[in-house]
């Protein structure tokens, strides 16, 4: 792919790949689902929304969307593994059968408290759909949809982000390693 933007290395996972890997995890979650009345589709705000879109728009299992913001903090920016709740769902999701959709796996810290804390408010059911694994999750997490394995890199496009910009990029590229040490 030529004309990237000047702090994108390369493309990891392109336009085409990505609609391709969407539409094949809508038919699983269908067929998955085919018995069920209604999805509940959680969203992880913000790196999850373009994701979210593209998979619903796929979907022909009745659905509703809402979406929640989590955090993972510690001090000076260091991530200490902790994650809280930003904004949290509108509805209670007992007896639902609930799909959460998360943009990337990491350590594994955040989906973790997501399904525990999910997990207790008794939905019917519970399932995760990730579009990235990086493969070196720290904590014991389960993933029930998954887009693409990649390398252990930061990557932006197709909803994440540095610093707010690049969410909007057609595909999964990886960051350039000066732009990042220049901001850090």
């Amino acid at each position: 792919m030529t004309n990237l933007p000047k702090d994108i290395e390369r493309v990891i996972v392109d336009q085409s790949a990505i609609a391709e890997r969407v539409s094949a995890l809508a038919q699983k979650i269908d067929e998955e689902y085919a018995d069920v009345e209604s999805l509940y589709i959680v969203g992880i705000l913000k790196g999850a929304f373009i994701f979210m879109s593209d998979l619903c728009r796929k979907l022909t299992t009745p659905h509703t969307v809402d979406f929640m913001a989590l955090s993972s903090y510690g001090m000076r920016g260091a991530n200490s593994g902790a994650v809280r709740i930003i904004m949290d769902l509108r509805e209670n999701i007992a007896n639902k059968h609930v799909l959460v959709v998360e943009d990337i796996l990491d350590t594994g810290a955040t989906l973790n408290y997501l399904t525990r804390t999910l997990g207790s408010r008794r939905p019917a059911s519970l399932r995760t759909c990730v579009l990235l694994d990086k493969g070196r999750s720290e904590v014991e997490t389960q993933v029930s949809y998954l887009g693409f394995q990649i390398p252990d890199v930061w990557v932006v496009g197709y909803g994440l982000d540095f610093a707010e910009q690049y969410r909007t990029l057609p595909y999964i590229a990886e960051l350039n390693q000066a732009i990042r040490k220049k901001s850090a």
